[in-house]
């Protein structure tokens, strides 16, 4: 450890002309933080104060802190002989000397500037190292451009060691600079919250995403829900049935409500066309086979928006007809198997077996949010020949309605969808009962889906050629899981 006097503790520590202890500086090593722990400073004792600097080269940029030592407290370490704690109210430093000896002439040379001095009342100030922001430049300039010395270690006045006005001026360049920066970073985040959101609003022909962006959007956002719908599947409480259900009889009439000619129409269209088989229609596309399942698309667009019909066809063991198209009805469990609504609402009962729903999809970014309203029927149709099996159907077609009008927050899409299946039974062995392991369901699953707005025609049938046997396969899935060792419902 160097030191400017080399005596302490004696008369010689007092300057003959002024009476004043002179100065007394040297290294000790102060305690900063956990991070940094022991660091060596310049440590300067002069006119009642201790001021620190980052080296002894550095004393013209200011001093880093200093104490007034008319009302310090020294404590010298129980068990680390060159360890001393300095401390005057809530500011405490930790120091350390070369040796036992510099630690003694340390603490000697500072009760000498206290008695010297006298008590006087002074300020305690202290800028941690973590926190010090050093505005002065190496050659001593400030922000301004002014060439005052920051934090000088003495003022004239001599009642401490801090230059206020240096202190002043660092202060409001550094405040300033914070400021400007910060206004800078809001005004870059404004500009991209507006790029963002013209991209988002200009969906259409036109749009600033080109279709590979959208596509990998698209498919992002469709995972997450994925996976957000895997994590909730074993949360759901599935619903036992909360009444009777009707026997399928029920389900046979021609209602008498204000849409039961529209829905007859529907019924008989769809028993019409929907059943008939694709495979001598050239039309028809096979854009996916897993197994007995099987997905077509006819590709047709209108005005630049896409509106595929698409058909598929299933097979599944265990379940009946009836039970499909209950279940695929029924909104008491629509929530359990259906994992693109974001919510829904019944807006009126038309009749035990009609109602109309409105429903918001989960946005899909970058698409708009889309939503539907539409009327909700379950149909029984008894076969005409007596070796075909009944036809159990489900039309959801759109419709309008006064509590549930188009609004700006979503696009109102169009729909006309059918779950139509027929039921083949095998005969059981001997004199046994039937059971599940002599049905077959046969579910024929067609949708016309218009979308409301324009997407890359790419996109929409990527994402239905997805989506669609995705949605099958779950559904089916929910079905035989909530009919397992129930009472056959045909």
């Amino acid at each position: 450890m160097s030191e400017k006097s080399s005596s302490s503790g004696s008369d010689e520590d007092i300057d003959p002309e002024s009476g004043q202890p002179v100065e007394f500086g040297g290294v000790l090593s102060k305690w900063t933080n956990y991070i940094h722990g022991w660091q060596d400073r310049w440590v300067v004792l002069k006119n009642n104060t201790l001021s620190y600097y980052k080296s002894e080269d550095e004393r013209e940029y200011g001093c880093r802190g200093s104490l007034c030592l008319s009302k310090a407290v020294i404590t010298p370490h129980e068990f680390d002989e060159c360890r001393f704690d300095i401390s005057v109210n809530d500011s405490v430093w930790y120091l350390r000397a070369e040796d036992p000896e510099h630690r003694q002439r340390w603490i000697e040379s500072i009760e000498v500037h206290r008695v010297s001095i006298g008590i006087i009342t002074c300020f305690v100030t202290e800028e941690d190292e973590d926190e010090f922001l050093t505005a002065a430049r190496p050659d001593g300039e400030n922000n301004n451009g002014s060439k005052e010395k920051l934090f000088s270690s003495a003022n004239p006045k001599g009642t401490n060691g801090i230059d206020f006005k240096g202190e002043a001026i660092t202060f409001k360049a550094t405040t300033a600079g914070i400021l400007s920066t910060l206004s800078h970073c809001i005004e870059l985040m404004v500009k991209r919250e507006d790029s963002w959101q013209k991209r988002l609003d200009r969906e259409g022909p036109n749009s600033l995403i080109n279709e590979d962006e959208f596509y990998d959007a698209v498919e992002a956002e469709l995972d997450r829900q994925d996976k957000i719908e895997e994590q909730c599947h074993s949360e759901k409480i599935r619903k036992p049935y909360l009444s009777p259900v009707p026997p399928g009889d029920a389900f046979s009439v021609i209602g008498t409500h204000r849409f039961a000619n529209k829905v007859e129409e529907m019924v008989q269209n769809h028993m019409t066309y929907s059943l008939q088989d694709v495979g001598g229609d050239a039309n028809w596309q096979l854009v996916i086979e897993e197994g007995d399942m099987k997905v077509y698309r006819r590709e047709v667009e209108e005005n630049g928006i896409v509106l595929d019909p698409l058909k598929a066809t299933h097979n599944v063991k265990g379940v009946t007809g009836h039970e499909v198209c209950h279940y695929f009805w029924d909104t008491d469990f629509r929530m359990d198997w259906e994992s693109t609504i974001e919510n829904f609402n019944v807006v009126e009962t038309l009749s035990d077996n009609a109602i109309i729903v409105y429903q918001t999809h989960k946005r899909v970014w970058p698409a708009s949010q889309r939503d539907v309203l539409y009327l909700s029927a379950i149909r029984k149709v008894h076969a005409t020949n007596e070796n075909d099996p009944d036809t159990w159907l489900v039309c959801n077609f759109s419709v309008e309605h006064d509590k549930a009008l188009p609004t700006n927050r979503c696009v109102r899409a169009k729909i006309n969808v059918a779950m139509i299946c027929q039921t083949l039974v095998s005969p059981p062995e001997g004199d046994r009962e039937i059971s599940r392991d002599n049905i077959l369901c046969k579910i024929t699953y067609v949708a016309n889906v218009n979308p409301g707005g324009w997407a890359p025609a790419s996109v929409l049938r990527a994402v239905a050629k997805r989506e669609y046997p995705k949605f099958l396969k779950r559904f089916t899935t929910y079905v035989q899981e909530k009919t397992t060792g129930k009472t056959i419902l045909f």
